[in-house]
């Protein structure tokens, strides 16, 4: 299904979608680049006019390192 990934970090993103998620649920999330990843719902931030926007984060963090491909300021 369709949607979209905003505020972009190295844990996760929000992502609008035009339909409910289950809070805790798990869902795998592909790129454009067509790279799949695990995810879970952590929240739900704001539903608007029928689109709904959740939280997510990755469940493994090794594996989806570069999934937005774009690089994050270090950690340190």
């Amino acid at each position: 299904m369709p949607a979209r990934a905003t505020n972009l970090n190295r844990h996760g993103a929000a992502i609008q979608l035009n339909r409910e998620l289950l809070v805790g649920a798990t869902v795998v999330v592909k790129n454009s680049r067509g790279t799949q990843a695990s995810t879970r719902v952590v929240a739900q931030v704001s539903v608007v006019q029928g689109l709904f926007t959740y939280g997510v984060e990755f469940l493994e963090d090794e594996t989806v390192k570069d999934f937005w491909g774009i690089t994050f300021p270090s950690q340190a």
